[in-house]
Protein backbone atom coordinates (compact mmCIF):
# COMPACT_ATOMS: atom_id res chain seq x y z
CA UNK A 1 0.00 0.00 0.00
CA UNK A 2 1.50 3.28 -1.12
CA UNK A 3 1.30 6.06 1.44
CA UNK A 4 2.48 9.51 0.41
CA UNK A 5 5.81 10.82 1.66
CA UNK A 6 3.97 13.38 3.78
CA UNK A 7 1.73 10.78 5.45
CA UNK A 8 4.74 8.55 6.24
CA UNK A 9 6.65 11.53 7.61
CA UNK A 10 3.84 12.47 9.99
CA UNK A 11 3.40 8.85 11.07
CA UNK A 12 7.14 8.47 11.76
CA UNK A 13 7.11 11.67 13.80
CA UNK A 14 4.23 10.33 15.90
CA UNK A 15 6.06 7.02 16.45
CA UNK A 16 9.28 8.82 17.42
CA UNK A 17 7.33 10.99 19.86
CA UNK A 18 5.63 7.93 21.37
CA UNK A 19 9.00 6.21 21.72
CA UNK A 20 10.49 9.30 23.39
CA UNK A 21 7.48 9.55 25.74
CA UNK A 22 7.86 5.89 26.72
CA UNK A 23 11.59 6.30 27.39
CA UNK A 24 10.98 9.44 29.43
CA UNK A 25 8.28 7.65 31.45
CA UNK A 26 10.66 4.73 32.08
CA UNK A 27 13.38 7.07 33.33
CA UNK A 28 10.95 8.83 35.66
CA UNK A 29 9.70 5.52 37.09
CA UNK A 30 13.29 4.41 37.67
CA UNK A 31 14.10 7.71 39.44
CA UNK A 32 11.09 7.25 41.75
CA UNK A 33 12.06 3.63 42.42
CA UNK A 34 15.63 4.64 43.34
CA UNK A 35 14.31 7.28 45.78
CA UNK A 36 11.96 4.81 47.46
CA UNK A 37 14.37 1.86 47.44
CA UNK A 38 18.04 3.00 47.45
CA UNK A 39 19.12 -0.65 47.50
CA UNK A 40 17.68 -0.95 43.97
CA UNK A 41 20.08 1.71 42.71
CA UNK A 42 22.99 -0.07 44.36
CA UNK A 43 21.98 -3.40 42.78
CA UNK A 44 21.88 -1.82 39.32
CA UNK A 45 25.36 -0.37 39.90
CA UNK A 46 26.68 -3.77 41.00
CA UNK A 47 25.05 -5.45 37.98
CA UNK A 48 26.98 -3.13 35.68
CA UNK A 49 30.16 -3.99 37.58
CA UNK A 50 29.61 -7.75 37.24
CA UNK A 51 29.12 -7.33 33.48
CA UNK A 52 32.44 -5.47 33.32
CA UNK A 53 34.07 -8.20 35.41
CA UNK A 54 32.76 -10.87 33.06
CA UNK A 55 34.22 -9.00 30.11
CA UNK A 56 37.64 -8.81 31.80
CA UNK A 57 37.44 -12.47 32.80
CA UNK A 58 37.34 -13.47 29.15
CA UNK A 59 40.99 -12.39 28.89
CA UNK A 60 42.17 -13.86 32.24
CA UNK A 61 44.02 -16.88 30.81
CA UNK A 62 43.74 -20.05 32.91
CA UNK A 63 41.39 -18.40 35.41
CA UNK A 64 38.89 -17.31 32.74
CA UNK A 65 36.34 -20.08 33.33
CA UNK A 66 36.38 -19.69 37.12
CA UNK A 67 36.09 -15.90 36.99
CA UNK A 68 33.28 -16.09 34.45
CA UNK A 69 31.33 -18.50 36.66
CA UNK A 70 31.81 -16.28 39.71
CA UNK A 71 30.62 -13.21 37.81
CA UNK A 72 27.64 -15.15 36.47
CA UNK A 73 26.62 -16.38 39.92
CA UNK A 74 26.94 -12.91 41.43
CA UNK A 75 24.88 -11.49 38.59
CA UNK A 76 22.09 -14.04 39.10
CA UNK A 77 21.96 -13.36 42.86
CA UNK A 78 21.66 -9.62 42.23
CA UNK A 79 18.94 -10.13 39.61
CA UNK A 80 16.93 -12.32 42.00
CA UNK A 81 17.18 -9.70 44.75
CA UNK A 82 16.19 -6.98 42.29
CA UNK A 83 13.14 -8.93 41.12
CA UNK A 84 12.10 -9.57 44.71
CA UNK A 85 12.28 -5.86 45.64
CA UNK A 86 10.30 -4.84 42.56
CA UNK A 87 7.65 -7.50 43.12
CA UNK A 88 7.21 -6.61 46.79
CA UNK A 89 7.42 -2.80 46.62
CA UNK A 90 5.95 -1.72 43.27
CA UNK A 91 2.82 -2.40 41.28
CA UNK A 92 3.07 -4.75 38.31
CA UNK A 93 4.67 -3.15 35.28
CA UNK A 94 5.98 -0.06 37.07
CA UNK A 95 9.56 -0.79 36.00
CA UNK A 96 8.68 -2.66 32.83
CA UNK A 97 11.00 -1.35 30.09
CA UNK A 98 9.21 -3.06 27.19
CA UNK A 99 9.65 -0.90 24.05
CA UNK A 100 6.71 0.93 22.49
CA UNK A 101 6.51 -1.91 19.94
CA UNK A 102 7.91 -5.37 20.85
CA UNK A 103 8.28 -6.28 17.16
CA UNK A 104 10.41 -3.38 15.87
CA UNK A 105 11.45 -1.81 19.22
CA UNK A 106 9.78 1.39 18.10
CA UNK A 107 11.85 1.94 14.95
CA UNK A 108 8.86 1.41 12.65
CA UNK A 109 10.63 -1.13 10.44
CA UNK A 110 11.51 -4.80 10.50
CA UNK A 111 14.41 -5.00 8.09
CA UNK A 112 13.25 -3.03 5.05
CA UNK A 113 9.54 -3.69 5.70
CA UNK A 114 7.25 -1.28 7.51
CA UNK A 115 6.13 -2.63 10.89
CA UNK A 116 2.43 -2.94 11.68
CA UNK A 117 2.76 -0.19 14.31
CA UNK A 118 3.91 2.35 11.73
CA UNK A 119 1.42 1.08 9.16
CA UNK A 120 -1.41 1.75 11.61
CA UNK A 121 -0.15 5.29 12.24
CA UNK A 122 0.03 5.85 8.47
CA UNK A 123 -3.56 4.66 8.18
CA UNK A 124 -4.64 7.10 10.90
CA UNK A 125 -2.78 9.99 9.26
CA UNK A 126 -4.30 9.06 5.92
CA UNK A 127 -7.80 9.21 7.38
CA UNK A 128 -7.11 12.69 8.77
CA UNK A 129 -6.77 13.90 5.20
CA UNK A 130 -10.36 12.84 4.56
CA UNK A 131 -11.90 14.77 7.45
CA UNK A 132 -12.61 17.77 5.23
CA UNK A 133 -15.20 15.84 3.23
CA UNK A 134 -17.99 17.14 5.42
CA UNK A 135 -18.86 17.82 9.01
CA UNK A 136 -20.45 14.39 9.24
CA UNK A 137 -19.28 10.82 8.83
CA UNK A 138 -20.51 9.61 5.46
CA UNK A 139 -21.37 5.93 5.32
CA UNK A 140 -23.24 3.72 2.91
CA UNK A 141 -25.88 3.04 5.56
CA UNK A 142 -26.90 6.70 5.39
CA UNK A 143 -27.68 6.60 1.67
CA UNK A 144 -31.41 7.01 1.02
CA UNK A 145 -33.06 5.77 -2.15
CA UNK A 146 -36.27 7.62 -1.30
CA UNK A 147 -34.50 10.80 -2.46
CA UNK A 148 -34.98 9.47 -6.00
CA UNK A 149 -38.30 9.20 -7.79
CA UNK A 150 -39.85 5.81 -8.46
CA UNK A 151 -41.79 7.31 -11.37
CA UNK A 152 -40.51 6.99 -14.96
CA UNK A 153 -38.56 10.00 -16.23
CA UNK A 154 -39.37 11.49 -19.66
CA UNK A 155 -36.52 9.43 -21.11
CA UNK A 156 -38.22 6.25 -19.87
CA UNK A 157 -35.85 5.20 -17.06
CA UNK A 158 -36.83 5.10 -13.38
CA UNK A 159 -34.39 7.18 -11.29
CA UNK A 160 -34.68 5.01 -8.18
CA UNK A 161 -33.86 1.85 -10.15
CA UNK A 162 -30.80 3.47 -11.71
CA UNK A 163 -29.62 4.86 -8.38
CA UNK A 164 -30.02 1.51 -6.61
CA UNK A 165 -27.64 0.03 -9.19
CA UNK A 166 -25.28 2.97 -8.68
CA UNK A 167 -25.35 2.47 -4.91
CA UNK A 168 -24.60 -1.24 -5.20
CA UNK A 169 -21.76 -0.58 -7.66
CA UNK A 170 -20.15 1.90 -5.28
CA UNK A 171 -20.59 -0.36 -2.28
CA UNK A 172 -19.06 -3.39 -4.04
CA UNK A 173 -16.16 -1.27 -5.26
CA UNK A 174 -15.43 0.11 -1.79
CA UNK A 175 -15.67 -3.11 0.23
CA UNK A 176 -13.94 -5.18 -2.44
CA UNK A 177 -11.24 -2.64 -3.17
CA UNK A 178 -7.77 -3.81 -4.13
CA UNK A 179 -4.79 -2.22 -5.87
CA UNK A 180 -6.08 -3.20 -9.32
CA UNK A 181 -9.74 -2.39 -8.66
CA UNK A 182 -10.15 -0.28 -11.80
CA UNK A 183 -11.57 3.17 -12.38
CA UNK A 184 -14.99 4.79 -12.07
CA UNK A 185 -16.44 7.85 -13.77
CA UNK A 186 -19.33 9.38 -11.82
CA UNK A 187 -21.47 11.28 -14.30
CA UNK A 188 -24.61 13.33 -13.69
CA UNK A 189 -26.01 16.70 -12.74
CA UNK A 190 -25.33 18.48 -9.46
CA UNK A 191 -27.03 17.47 -6.24
CA UNK A 192 -27.49 13.78 -7.06
CA UNK A 193 -25.11 12.19 -4.55
CA UNK A 194 -21.79 11.97 -6.41
CA UNK A 195 -19.82 13.65 -3.63
CA UNK A 196 -21.63 11.69 -0.91
CA UNK A 197 -20.93 8.27 -2.44
CA UNK A 198 -17.36 9.32 -3.28
CA UNK A 199 -16.87 10.15 0.39
CA UNK A 200 -18.36 6.79 1.42
CA UNK A 201 -15.90 5.00 -0.85
CA UNK A 202 -12.99 7.10 0.42
CA UNK A 203 -13.71 6.35 4.07
CA UNK A 204 -14.36 2.64 3.49
CA UNK A 205 -11.19 2.14 1.44
CA UNK A 206 -9.09 4.15 3.91
CA UNK A 207 -10.48 2.04 6.78
CA UNK A 208 -9.00 -1.01 5.03
CA UNK A 209 -5.54 0.53 5.22
CA UNK A 210 -5.20 1.82 1.67
CA UNK A 211 -3.91 5.31 0.94
CA UNK A 212 -6.67 7.52 -0.41
CA UNK A 213 -6.45 11.07 -1.72
CA UNK A 214 -9.77 12.89 -2.17
CA UNK A 215 -9.45 16.28 -3.84
CA UNK A 216 -11.65 18.74 -5.66
CA UNK A 217 -10.54 19.36 -9.23
CA UNK A 218 -9.82 23.00 -8.48
CA UNK A 219 -7.45 22.25 -5.59
CA UNK A 220 -5.80 19.39 -7.46
CA UNK A 221 -4.88 21.48 -10.50
CA UNK A 222 -3.78 24.35 -8.27
CA UNK A 223 -1.38 22.01 -6.46
CA UNK A 224 -0.06 20.61 -9.75
CA UNK A 225 0.44 24.12 -11.09
CA UNK A 226 2.42 25.17 -8.01
CA UNK A 227 4.61 22.09 -8.31
CA UNK A 228 5.27 22.99 -11.95
CA UNK A 229 5.86 26.72 -11.72
CA UNK A 230 6.79 27.25 -8.04
CA UNK A 231 9.03 24.25 -7.66
CA UNK A 232 10.11 23.55 -4.09
CA UNK A 233 10.14 20.48 -1.88
CA UNK A 234 6.82 21.27 -0.19
CA UNK A 235 4.98 21.81 -3.49
CA UNK A 236 6.53 18.71 -5.03
CA UNK A 237 5.42 16.59 -2.06
CA UNK A 238 1.92 18.04 -2.25
CA UNK A 239 1.64 17.08 -5.93
CA UNK A 240 3.37 13.70 -5.69
CA UNK A 241 0.58 12.21 -3.58
CA UNK A 242 -1.79 12.28 -6.56
CA UNK A 243 0.32 9.73 -8.40
CA UNK A 244 1.49 7.74 -5.38
CA UNK A 245 -1.81 6.99 -3.60
CA UNK A 246 -3.64 3.68 -3.93
CA UNK A 247 -6.91 5.45 -4.77
CA UNK A 248 -7.31 8.97 -6.16
CA UNK A 249 -10.76 10.57 -6.10
CA UNK A 250 -11.17 13.77 -8.14
CA UNK A 251 -14.41 15.57 -7.32
CA UNK A 252 -16.23 18.01 -9.63
CA UNK A 253 -14.04 17.76 -12.70
CA UNK A 254 -15.05 20.66 -14.92
CA UNK A 255 -15.51 23.24 -12.17
CA UNK A 256 -11.84 24.30 -12.28
CA UNK A 257 -10.67 27.23 -14.39
CA UNK A 258 -9.95 25.90 -17.89
CA UNK A 259 -6.66 26.34 -19.71
CA UNK A 260 -3.84 24.61 -21.54
CA UNK A 261 -2.06 23.69 -18.32
CA UNK A 262 -5.18 22.04 -16.87
CA UNK A 263 -5.73 19.98 -20.03
CA UNK A 264 -2.09 18.84 -20.13
CA UNK A 265 -2.02 18.09 -16.39
CA UNK A 266 -5.26 16.10 -16.55
CA UNK A 267 -4.02 14.05 -19.50
CA UNK A 268 -0.73 13.32 -17.73
CA UNK A 269 -2.43 12.38 -14.45
CA UNK A 270 -5.03 10.11 -16.08
CA UNK A 271 -2.48 8.50 -18.39
CA UNK A 272 0.17 7.93 -15.69
CA UNK A 273 -2.28 6.28 -13.30
CA UNK A 274 -3.63 4.09 -16.10
CA UNK A 275 -0.12 2.96 -17.02
CA UNK A 276 0.58 2.09 -13.38
CA UNK A 277 -2.87 0.47 -12.93
CA UNK A 278 -3.65 2.74 -9.97
CA UNK A 279 -7.42 3.06 -9.39
CA UNK A 280 -9.02 6.48 -9.88
CA UNK A 281 -12.53 7.83 -9.43
CA UNK A 282 -13.55 11.02 -11.23
CA UNK A 283 -16.88 12.74 -10.74
CA UNK A 284 -18.15 15.33 -13.18
CA UNK A 285 -21.28 17.19 -14.23
CA UNK A 286 -20.06 17.20 -17.84
CA UNK A 287 -21.39 14.96 -20.59
CA UNK A 288 -19.02 13.15 -22.93
CA UNK A 289 -19.43 15.84 -25.59
CA UNK A 290 -18.73 18.53 -23.00
CA UNK A 291 -15.58 16.68 -21.88
CA UNK A 292 -14.32 16.66 -25.48
CA UNK A 293 -15.02 20.37 -25.92
CA UNK A 294 -13.52 21.40 -22.57
CA UNK A 295 -10.40 19.20 -22.72
CA UNK A 296 -9.64 17.12 -25.80
CA UNK A 297 -10.74 13.88 -27.53
CA UNK A 298 -7.74 11.96 -26.13
CA UNK A 299 -8.80 12.57 -22.52
CA UNK A 300 -12.43 11.79 -23.30
CA UNK A 301 -11.34 8.60 -25.05
CA UNK A 302 -9.37 7.40 -22.03
CA UNK A 303 -12.24 8.15 -19.68
CA UNK A 304 -14.68 6.36 -21.98
CA UNK A 305 -12.46 3.33 -22.59
CA UNK A 306 -10.76 2.80 -19.23
CA UNK A 307 -13.34 4.02 -16.72
CA UNK A 308 -16.62 2.37 -15.81
CA UNK A 309 -19.35 4.99 -16.15
CA UNK A 310 -21.61 5.22 -13.11
CA UNK A 311 -24.78 7.21 -13.79
CA UNK A 312 -26.38 9.61 -11.31
CA UNK A 313 -29.93 10.63 -12.20
CA UNK A 314 -32.95 12.25 -10.58
CA UNK A 315 -33.81 15.64 -9.12
CA UNK A 316 -31.40 17.88 -7.24
CA UNK A 317 -31.61 16.63 -3.63
CA UNK A 318 -30.51 19.97 -2.19
CA UNK A 319 -33.37 21.74 -3.98
CA UNK A 320 -35.85 19.10 -2.82
CA UNK A 321 -34.70 19.60 0.77
CA UNK A 322 -34.92 23.39 0.52
CA UNK A 323 -38.49 23.11 -0.77
CA UNK A 324 -39.44 20.73 2.01
CA UNK A 325 -40.04 17.85 -0.38
CA UNK A 326 -37.93 15.45 1.70
CA UNK A 327 -36.41 15.33 5.18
Amino acid sequence: MAYSTEVVRRARERLAQARADRERENREHLRIAYEQQPRLKEIDRQLRMTMAQAARAAFAGNDAVRLMEEAKEQNLQLQREREWIIEEQFEAGFLDETPICPVCSGTGYVGSSMCDCLTELCRQEQKKELTFLSAGRESFDQFRLDYYSDKPAPAGYIPRVIMEKTYQTCRRYAFGFHEKAGNLLFSGNTGLGKTFLSACIARTVADQGYSVVYESAGKLFSALEKARFEANEENRRAAAKYNECDLLIVDDLGTELPGQFVTAALYSLVNDRLLESRPTIISTNLSEDELIRRYNPQIASRLRGSYKRVAFVGDDIRLLKSRGGIR
